[in-house]
């Protein structure tokens, strides 16, 4: 039976132009893997309504899930949650229990639950809120699509509140053999290997180190015991260390 499937919308001009690293993707990639949903795509797109609403009406339609990071702040160009509601055809405003988060966040803090920190409790019609337990400022669940913010913090917090409620598959394992040996010597075992091993996903990394040229072996699965004896293969095959 194979696992859900899931793809990743990165949002924000910032990205874009090189002014901030992403790393959600990375973190996200990881999480998913742990409880079996196969991450099999990733997007970027600026802060232009269109380019969302696009982009979240092609993922959400090939994948099981869509995870979106980026522009659901109080500023003028977070506009992810207005797209998102447009890419369904669905009504968007502030909700009650949004506000009350929000209100309780800021009653705290001393601070104005002003007009623009209030563009943060914005939902679209029927979506279901995602826990945010550092800003307090919530993400959401529409259908198969997963909003989320772009501060990183905030963004593996609010993976850790939905998670729980996703139904994954089988984890993926991995295993990873380090040869210090270039790919062109090792790439017709390791096609072999990968031909005979084809329930494995084999894959070839290189890299030079002291002017010496190396090149990580990383096998990835399903079945630990497949692994195991597909790894004592390639070692005997090509030397190396595991990792």
């Amino acid at each position: 039976m194979q696992n859900p499937t899931a793809s990743i919308l990165i949002i924000g001009d910032e990205i874009l132009s090189g002014r901030t690293r992403d790393a959600n993707m990375h973190y996200l990639a990881g999480e998913l893997a742990r409880i079996g949903i196969d991450l099999t795509e990733a997007r970027f797109v600026s802060d232009r309504h269109e380019a969302i609403v696009q982009a979240v009406n092609a993922l959400r339609t090939t994948t099981d899930h869509l995870f979106t990071s980026g522009g659901i702040g109080p500023t003028h160009d977070d506009i992810t949650a207005d797209a998102v509601a447009a890419a369904f055809r669905l009504p968007i405003s502030v909700r009650a229990d949004a506000r009350a988060l929000l209100q309780a966040h800021y009653d705290r803090s001393g601070v104005e639950l002003n007009e623009a920190r209030l563009r943060m409790a914005r939902v679209p019609e029927g979506a279901t809120l995602i826990d945010n337990p550092i800003s307090a400022a919530p993400g959401f669940t529409l259908q198969n699509v997963h909003v989320m913010a772009g501060v990183p913090t905030i963004f593996q917090a609010m993976v850790a509140s939905l998670l729980p409620r996703l139904t994954g598959g089988r984890p993926l394992l991995s295993q990873t053999l380090r040869v210090m040996r270039g790919e062109g010597v090792i790439a017709a075992p390791l096609r072999a290997l990968a031909e005979e091993f084809a329930d494995l996903a084999f894959g070839s990394y290189p890299f030079v180190q002291d002017g010496v040229y190396g090149t990580n072996l990383v096998v990835r699965g399903q079945d630990a015991a497949r692994l195991d004896a597909a790894m004592l293969r390639l070692a005997a095959l090509v030397g190396g260390e595991t990792a």
